[in-house]
């Protein structure tokens, strides 16, 4: 006699949903479901399994809870924004072209809907601990790799600049409160707003360098 078949327990094979997906998926799954208005802190593991296609219990395969998901979003974009910050860092000769065309790298991610991106600007201020915590080591990257940049121009240039890992986390904290202001204005303004932000680091720059001399 033919046994029917043996039923999934958790419900995988349901209709519409995945058998199974990987961490990627659900991450993309979650970036859909983030906008303007909406962060990834107050997204619910129901919402990310049903955008996904996958049951409720699915999502435990790739992770523990929504805030590993929120934090694997935040190094995801963390190391996405640091490839093209330095790529343009890299291409710049000069440190009047490197800052102006970093600046220029970050607001144009800024304005093409990278959600990553979005994330990494918001869930510093609006997300849990976790989230926090991991949108700071982030940026304790990003300050890392300039002082590391700044001090390579200092040798070069002959000129120094005091405190130079002071100075990367000025222009790093500087640049990111400017760019998730940026992201609630209208693109019209973002030529004023990187002819400020540029002169601005230019400032930070120049007064390490008179601090140093003095």
């Amino acid at each position: 006699m033919t046994q029917p078949p043996v039923q999934p327990v958790d419900g995988d094979h349901a209709a519409g949903r995945k058998a199974s997906i990987s961490r990627e998926d659900i991450l993309a799954a979650a970036l859909k479901l983030i906008g303007p208005h909406r962060s990834v802190s107050t997204l619910s593991l129901r919402e990310i399994a049903r955008e996904a296609g996958i049951a409720p219990n699915s999502f435990y395969r790739q992770f523990r809870d929504t805030d590993e998901l929120a934090v694997a979003l935040i190094d995801l974009a963390g190391r996405s924004l640091r490839k093209i910050v330095g790529e343009a860092r890299y291409r710049a000769k000069t440190d009047r072209s490197i800052v102006r065309s970093s600046v220029e790298a970050f607001m144009e991610q800024v304005r093409a809907d990278d959600k990553l991106l979005h994330v990494l600007l918001r869930e510093g201020t609006v997300g849990s601990d976790a989230f926090k915590h991991a949108v700071d080591r982030e940026l304790n990257f990003f300050e890392e790799e300039l002082r590391v940049d700044l001090i390579r121009l200092t040798r070069a240039q002959g000129i120094p600049l005091r405190e130079p890992a002071l100075v990367a986390k000025a222009i790093t904290r500087l640049v990111f409160a400017m760019g998730a202001a940026a992201m609630d204005s209208p693109p019209e303004k973002d030529p004023e707003l990187i002819r400020q932000l540029t002169m601005m680091v230019r400032m930070i720059i120049a007064g390490s360098r008179t601090l140093a001399a003095s």
